[in-house]
């Protein structure tokens, strides 16, 4: 599937932000990058980019990318740039024969909305666009959203000003080579150089299908858009099926603060989970220096890397920077900062007194982590089965509720009653899964 995507424009109300609108990154990676990493999700593997506006430093950008990503991207110059969007697609006439996505350098997507697309079986002469029928829609701008009138599953007229519309005009696209004739049709004849004019032009022949589409997708044009698409950015990553009660209710929400921020900086998101690893040793060694304000200081802490924990994987989704052997230096370093808190509670109880029962705890605590850690996997995959099957996950017990427990027994002063918690509900939940994946 090859790929054309507009990007010529200069974004003028996004200029506080950066001169190339394409460019302007939100959340660390340029728009532009957001798209084609998004399509290529979808399942395009080539593609052509319309440059304008700072042309030059675009196909530099663009050059660097595709070194990048591994992917054949090709500029295509548009001189008339500051005219209609429709002269940008035009550029691609002598390049695209058989039917490609068609999308916008400022429209951010979901890759489901192009990849229904991408397996449509396009009829000749015809193209098919991404239609958002919940006028209702949040990211929506009334104001400045393309409008669609659909009956009977295609598009029966198109525009800015439309008054009888019942959806939304996403900017996702499949075409045909039709999209060019109607393009010199509409020009030729009425001046009108928008694609929206084509489309007009091919929906009253009834050649436009309107595929359906729902979920998210935004149309980053001012800074409102922009701060709503940054917001909804980051809320995506908030329903994340493996987090447990506090993850979600607590530490998620705070992480995603965090992450707003170091995405905008050169921190890698192995750097992120060896930084928490660092404070959870820390109040390891905070614990076992003993007294009330080290072990409150310890506990602190503790949560504090439970928190940051997060903001590995938020950074790594966001920057596209995911890999296996990042998810698995996480795990890694999880498991070695687990065993470090619940001995240096261990530790601390010792220091006091030295009893048979204390290391017969912490070690039950330990292994009760380790083990809920190493059925976790196993676990998350039988409830992602019985989700898709349409039941429920119900609660799941894991490492953030097991740290949280570890500050609160250590800002109460109850080291020896948290440990005994841990130890008897970590263990108390491996058997349960053990009884799920027995069941099946």
């Amino acid at each position: 599937m090859k790929c054309l995507i507009i990007a010529a424009g200069k974004g003028s109300r996004l200029q506080q932000r950066g001169d190339s609108k394409p460019l302007i990154p939100i959340l660390g990676v340029p728009l532009l990058e957001r798209v084609i990493r998004t399509a290529m999700e979808a399942g395009a593997e080539e593609f052509y980019v319309v440059t304008g506006y700072q042309g030059d430093r675009m196909r530099g950008f663009l050059e660097r990318l595709a070194e990048r990503l591994a992917i054949r991207i090709t500029p295509l110059v548009n001189d008339d740039w500051e005219k209609g969007n429709g002269l940008s697609v035009l550029k691609a006439r002598e390049v695209l024969h058989e039917p490609f996505l068609l999308l916008m350098a400022d429209h951010l997507f979901d890759p489901h909305l192009a990849r229904a697309l991408t397996v449509y079986a396009l009829p000749d002469g015809e193209i098919a666009l991404a239609v958002d029928d919940d006028t209702r829609n949040p990211l929506v701008d009334l104001e400045d959203v393309t409008r669609v009138k659909v009956k009977d599953g295609k598009v029966r007229d198109i525009g800015k000003g439309l008054a009888d519309f019942n959806g939304f005009d996403t900017g996702v696209f499949l075409c045909s080579s039709a999209i060019f004739g109607a393009l010199e049709q509409c020009r030729d004849k009425d001046g009108d150089t928008t694609l929206s004019g084509a489309v007009r032009v091919l929906a009253n022949e009834g050649r436009a299908k309107a595929v359906p589409a729902s979920g998210f997708w935004i149309d980053v044009d001012d800074p409102v858009a922009f701060r709503k698409a940054e917001k909804a950015l980051l809320s995506r990553l908030r329903d994340k099926s493996s987090d447990g009660p506090v993850s979600r209710y607590l530490n998620r929400p705070i992480s995603l603060l965090f992450s707003r921020h170091l995405v905008n900086l050169s921190i890698t998101p192995n750097q992120i989970s060896l930084f928490s690893f660092l404070c959870s040793l820390l109040g390891a060694g905070l614990f076992a220096l003993g007294g009330y304000p080290a072990l409150l200081a310890g506990g602190v802490l503790a949560q504090f890397a439970s928190i940051i924990d997060g903001c590995d994987g938020e950074v790594a989704r966001l920057k596209y920077q995911s890999s296996d052997f990042g998810g698995w230096f996480d795990a890694v370093l999880d498991r070695y900062a687990d065993a470090f808190l619940l001995f240096g509670l261990t530790w601390h109880l010792l220091a006091a007194e030295v009893s048979g029962l204390v290391i017969f705890i912490g070690f039950m605590a330990i292994i009760g982590s380790f083990m809920l850690s190493y059925t976790a996997d196993k676990y998350d995959n039988l409830m992602r089965e019985r989700i898709r099957a349409g039941g429920r996950a119900g609660l799941r017990m894991g490492r953030d509720v097991r740290v949280f427990l570890i500050f609160l027994g250590a800002a109460a002063n109850l080291v020896l009653p948290v440990l005994v918690v841990i130890a008897v509900a970590m263990n108390l939940e491996v058997l349960r899964r053990v009884k799920v994946a027995r069941d099946g």
